[in-house]
């Protein structure tokens, strides 16, 4: 017996970390490819943008190279990751900046968030990278000697200033990263334990600044020029005239709630069972079937059956996160896998809640599903973080530290 379950775990040795969060990362990114093949027919005959086939072989390669990228960053402790995240804050922050002023779009996309590397056909979005660093930057600060009292200006300026300066420069091209990056990241002051009155006074501040913001875009466009507010504007608009649209035959009404039509048809034609992979009838009517409306095409292809098993999946990802981090007894770890866990979370709620027409439309997409270069390597990334922390947790209880040693060396550690 003993035999065996040594033979058992020599076949999983090269998965280093939780094997179940493994298995689950592994599930989901093969079945991606199904969903993402069968909509790209929509970019080849709709978009006239490349072919199936080289759609197909470009997400393969992106599933690939995101695996391996995560077993890569498994092998680096994560304190090192922590140490190094002020640095790599501060250089996505540059590339946010030269994003700004010199932005492109891909696709026919209207928002200016890629920056193309040069010499290369190569864009990536640096709001996705620097949204990662933000968060790792704030477990480290906040997990740094916890037991002191820090100084009010030392909140505003590294904990606050930062959060502020990634929102503002996001928020112009991509105004539903921006609110993710806000929201979670007041989710992780609170987790992190700052103070409440620095946590209120925060959100204070941030209210009033995108007050600010939206006043001046609204009234001043020339001041920010290529902002998104009517685009915003008009996707509440459309959000809150769907929930008319049952109720009504008005033509400009349903013209408007165009896609969210496609996606509660492509929902409801799935049915339980759905109508069989590569069979939808709407993915060339759905505009992003491939990215922010491909659950949409998961349900029609694969029904409510197919959609509960995905689910269940991202439940035991979910579930296998929360527990890592609470058997993590260094802060800063266990902190900082509930953070990333909570990025993934919202996000794939996001995505799930725009497709089934619960929130207005956000651009964001399914994680480690959705076709797409940097949102799904950076998904990896976390993911890789995390199993990086699961793998060590043995170490630490092996070494005894949790028992030996107060919280504040332990998070010195990190």
């Amino acid at each position: 017996m003993n035999q065996t379950n040594h033979n058992s775990d020599r076949k999983f040795e090269f998965l280093k970390g939780d094997k179940v969060l493994w298995i689950a990362i592994i599930v989901i990114s093969l079945f991606s490819i199904f969903p993402v093949y069968s909509a790209s027919s929509n970019l080849e005959y709709i978009v006239n943008n490349g072919t199936t086939t080289s759609h197909l072989i470009k997400h393969m390669a992106f599933v690939f190279i995101g695996l391996g990228i995560m077993r890569a960053v498994e092998t680096i402790k994560y304190e090192y990751i922590g140490k190094l995240s002020s640095i790599m804050l501060a250089i996505t922050i540059i590339l946010l900046v030269l994003t700004f002023f010199s932005g492109q779009t891909i696709d026919g996309a209207s928002a200016s968030r890629w920056l193309k590397i040069p010499g290369t056909p190569i864009s990536f979005q640096p709001s996705t990278f620097a949204y990662l660093m933000l968060i790792i930057y704030l477990c480290r600060y906040l997990t740094k000697k916890i037991t002191r009292e820090r100084l009010p200006i030392e909140n505003i300026l590294y904990i606050f200033g930062p959060i502020l300066l990634v929102f503002i420069l996001v928020l112009r091209d991509n105004g539903s990263t921006a609110l993710m990056i806000l929201l979670v990241s007041i989710v992780v002051l609170v987790v992190g334990q700052l103070s409440w009155k620095y946590i209120t006074g925060f959100i204070s501040l941030a209210a009033v600044a995108s007050l600010l913001f939206f006043f001046v875009a609204s009234n001043y466009p020339s001041l920010m020029g290529g902002n998104r507010i009517q685009t915003w504007t008009s996707r509440v608009e459309t959000f809150i005239s769907s929930k008319k649209s049952i109720e009504t035959d008005d033509e400009n009404i349903k013209a408007k709630n165009y896609q969210v039509n496609q996606a509660k048809a492509a929902i409801v034609h799935g049915g339980i069972t759905g109508i069989g992979p590569g069979k939808s009838a709407l993915k060339q009517m759905l505009p992003q079937s491939t990215s922010d409306f491909i659950f949409a095409i998961i349900v029609e292809e694969y029904g409510f059956i197919g959609a509960l098993f995905l689910i269940s999946m991202y439940l035991i990802m979910i579930i296998r996160i929360v527990m890592i981090a609470s058997k993590m007894p260094a802060f800063f770890g266990s902190l900082l896998v509930l953070a990333l866990g909570i990025m993934i979370f919202v996000q794939l709620s996001v995505n799930i809640a725009v497709a089934v027409n619960l929130i207005p439309v956000t651009g964001q997409p399914l994680p480690l599903i959705s076709y797409g270069g940097t949102s799904m390597l950076v998904t990896y990334i976390q993911l890789g973080i995390i199993l990086n922390v699961s793998s060590r947790i043995q170490i630490y209880d092996e070494e005894g530290i949790g028992k030996k040693q107060s919280i504040d060396e332990i998070n010195d550690i990190a």
